[in-house]
């Protein structure tokens, strides 16, 4: 049971509101705008695993040695530095592409999808990136074959819809 007091009207000594939010249309076109830049692994992993496949294409953009210790099965590995050579050889603009690095410490697939977006391709970034793919307990492909790790129990829910998403 939570005993925090229920505040009844905000605070302008609190760090956390010195800069008031937004108002509701502004909070509402802002999370709009960046849930169509962005999402994350387990929908990524569930719209994998759909009948008729996902409908986009899925981009590493690590290097080979990261693409070797571990990648999403179904993946394009195409290397950030290598998106302005072979972006047209791989991928067709009329598919959206998802892009992925290591994890939350790593811009890789935001440099990436910079370079697919000033390329003509509409894509997103896939949050949490590897790091997160593995936590969560996915399977994934390595040098040496499948492997899968057991999900931590902070970043993926043990019942279906536990995380209230």
């Amino acid at each position: 049971m939570n005993s925090t007091p229920r505040p009844t009207a905000p605070r302008t000594d609190c760090p956390v509101l010195r800069v008031p939010p937004a108002p509701p249309e502004a909070a509402a076109a802002h999370f709009r705008a960046s849930l169509a830049l962005h999402t994350d692994v387990a929908d990524v992993a569930a719209a994998l695993s759909a009948p008729g496949g996902p409908g986009f294409v899925l981009v590493d953009s690590r290097s080979t040695e990261a693409w070797e210790q571990g990648h999403v099965p179904g993946a394009v590995h195409l290397p950030t530095a290598l998106v302005p050579e072979q972006a047209q050889r791989l991928l067709d603009r009329a598919v959206p592409v998802v892009a992925y690095c290591w994890g939350p410490g790593c811009d890789g697939a935001a440099r990436s999808a910079l370079a697919l977006a000033e390329r003509g391709y509409r894509v997103k970034e896939m949050l949490g990136g590897f790091e997160y793919w593995a936590r969560e307990g996915f399977a994934y492909d390595t040098a040496r074959g499948p492997e899968r790790r057991s999900p931590d129990p902070l970043t993926a829910p043990t019942a279906p819809g536990a995380c209230g998403c």
